[in-house]
């Protein structure tokens, strides 16, 4: 059973009102009431009570809009050959310019998802900028700095992968000398991220106690500290970092399908999610759209029906792989939750591993808002640790971390997904880059990967793909206007 970490939403500690706290001249009058039921900043970052609650609010601010609706699936997925658009044709239209990568600087996605990253790192940097000075447990203090860190460096990964270079910020700014600050190479973000999370790691438990689970954890510092390293081409780094996260125990669900439904979030296979609930009496807790904007359209309990599989990923299953009804709910099907998708549905395909039961949808709520979201699974880890050991020349442990993900798609079906057998290197590449679409599809994770294989103008050419400009999304108009040409655009926007 999943236990829901207390991270309702707490408005006391964000940089903006610590701001309005001290910069304020006007008057005094009987209209100056102090927010109730809100704790003052001047009064805040006293108490251990205090560390948790500030850690707790960078945890709830990962389920936001900006994080896992529109703004994170149109920079991290529509683009791609596996997703697109949904809904009705005339339905947020704005989803086409990127699919078909005729975006502009000034589309309001582009400034929501900048910030939304930006907000993480804001309540971070308060965390690790405040924590230290408080008098509290040692050992918990340890651990709340290295989560802080793991989470800055998710959202840097997230920023340098989409923008390219991005401001590097690491505390928050104490004049208003400081707000105003240039982009930083992607080298130098990257250097960074890697340092919080090798931080991170060293400080962080390898499992928690019922009470925490969801936290960040050891494996979930190394999993995103391999991917970091994936990215990068450091072929030797992704293998340790994979070996050491194969070490610590992590498993694969027997089921495909059944990895994403609610009775096996947080499971063995689960190396970091972002924890999301439908808390009864509380919709403002309950505040996760991750599934609702990918549900089922025109079905009450289902959803909007936006970033749905394509006819692409559809055919791109082998015969027979269970992977494919474990990723898309098709127009008609039953699902094994018994819920029928009815015939009279806009869209032909729908997201399988967002959809969340529909008797478990409550009037008044998010459809879904009970869904987790998976951030990195475990079989991501060994095909990484395949893909690795490929590059540097090993083929034999490449064939048996990818093969670890065949065996259990196939669940003991011996007519199905044979083991790949091939050792010439190009040719277990590619397999590698295949499982790794057809593993991890509809997770935000294919259009990044085939932009990093080097292969966007092979894939998404017929998209209109460029060389030299798709690679990265243009820098938001907004933020370039606000630092006075500060902020330059990347090339080509």
């Amino acid at each position: 059973m999943k236990t829901y970490i207390n991270t309702q939403k707490w408005c006391a500690i964000g940089l903006l009102s610590i701001l309005l706290t001290t910069v304020s001249s006007c008057k005094k009058s009987f209209l100056d009431v102090a927010p109730q039921g809100q704790q003052a900043a001047t009064q805040f970052w006293k108490t251990e009570v205090d560390a948790t609650k500030a850690v707790n609010a960078i945890y709830a601010h990962l389920r936001t809009w900006e994080n896992v609706a529109f703004p994170a699936l149109v920079i991290e997925s529509v683009a791609s050959d596996e997703a697109d658009k949904g809904s009705t044709p005339s339905d947020a239209s704005f989803w086409n310019l990127y699919d078909t990568f005729t975006v502009t600087s000034t589309e309001g996605s582009l400034q929501s998802f900048w910030t939304g990253q930006y907000q993480n790192i804001n309540l971070c940097n308060q965390v690790l900028d405040n924590i230290p000075g408080i008098t509290m447990d040692a050992a918990l203090k340890t651990r709340y700095l290295a989560e802080a860190k793991f989470v800055r460096a998710y959202s840097y990964f997230r920023l340098v992968r989409a923008y390219g270079d991005v401001p590097l910020r690491l505390k928050v700014p104490a004049n208003s000398t400081e707000y105003n600050i240039a982009r930083t190479a992607k080298a130098t973000v990257y250097a960074q991220i890697e340092q919080d999370l090798t931080e991170a790691a060293a400080a962080l438990p390898a499992t928690y106690g019922s009470a925490d689970i969801g936290r960040a954890t050891q494996g979930a510092a190394l999993g995103m500290h391999a991917k970091v390293a994936l990215y990068q081409k450091k072929w030797a780094d992704v293998l340790t970092y994979t070996n050491q996260v194969i070490a610590l125990g992590y498993g694969l669900v027997p089921n495909f399908e059944q990895e994403f439904r609610l009775a096996n979030e947080n499971s063995t296979e689960s190396i970091f999610e972002v924890q999301c609930e439908l808390v009864p009496g509380n919709v403002d807790a309950s505040n996760s759209q991750y599934s609702q904007v990918q549900g089922v359209a025109g079905v009450t309990a289902g959803g909007w029906g936006f970033n749905v599989p394509s006819e692409a990923l559809a055919a791109a299953f082998e015969t027979g792989d269970p992977r494919r009804d474990g990723t898309i709910l098709f127009r008609g099907e039953t699902t094994p939750e018994g819920d029928l998708i009815p015939t009279s549905v806009v869209n032909p395909y729908y997201n399988q591993k967002s959809y969340v039961p529909f008797a478990l949808y409550v009037s008044g709520f998010n459809q879904g808002a009970q869904q987790n979201v998976r951030v990195l699974r475990f079989s991501d880890v060994l095909l990484m640790n395949a893909e690795a050991a490929n590059e540097m020349g090993n083929p034999t442990l490449a064939l048996t971390s990818l093969n670890k993900v065949r065996a259990r798609a196939r669940n003991g079906n011996a007519a199905i997904l044979p083991d790949v057998t091939t050792t010439d290197q190009a040719a277990l590449r590619t397999a590698i880059y295949k499982e790794r679409q057809v593993e991890l599809a509809m997770e935000s994770d294919r259009y990044f990967d085939v932009v990093r294989q080097g292969r966007g103008a092979e894939v998404f050419g017929v998209k209109g793909w460029k060389a030299n400009k798709n690679e990265v999304w243009p820098v938001p108009q907004t933020e370039i206007d606000l630092s006075g040409g500060l902020l330059t655009q990347n090339p080509g926007y």
